[in-house]
């Protein structure tokens, strides 16, 4: 028996499921925006490591900050963030009040919001 038949019948509707409801989508962002997070947590850590050598240490650390590269991926970090943090609050939502209407507008409202976020921290740095 081939592996997709095997699976087509022992999880029926799987291969129906549409993956573009809000609901995937907002839970897909919600995770990648968390593998971005812990992505930046090593660099974090280095950054405070080298403020432990000293102010000379730190200083050539954070003079890298300063490239237009940096800044983009400081956005994205800072979009990731606010990303998170807005679809953890509709998740939260969701387990204590029961919340589960208007999915679509609370997932494009917590985008909207994350990249606003984004683009004030964007535009505040330059």
């Amino acid at each position: 028996m081939k592996l997709s038949a095997l699976s087509s019948t022992t999880r029926p509707g799987l291969r129906e499921a549409s993956h573009l409801k809000p609901g995937f989508i907002a839970a897909l962002l919600h995770r990648l925006s968390g593998v971005a997070l812990a992505v930046f947590l090593p660099m974090h850590f280095i950054a405070l490591g080298t403020a432990l050598s000293g102010a000379n240490a730190l200083d050539s650390f954070l003079a890298v900050t300063h490239s237009p590269l940096v800044k983009i991926a400081e956005w994205g970090l800072v979009s990731a963030l606010a990303v998170h943090m807005a679809l953890g609050l509709r998740v939260l939502a969701i387990e204590w009040f029961s919340f589960r209407g208007h999915t679509a507008g609370v997932v494009a409202g917590a985008i909207a919001a994350g990249l606003a976020v984004g683009l004030l921290f964007l535009l505040s740095g330059w």
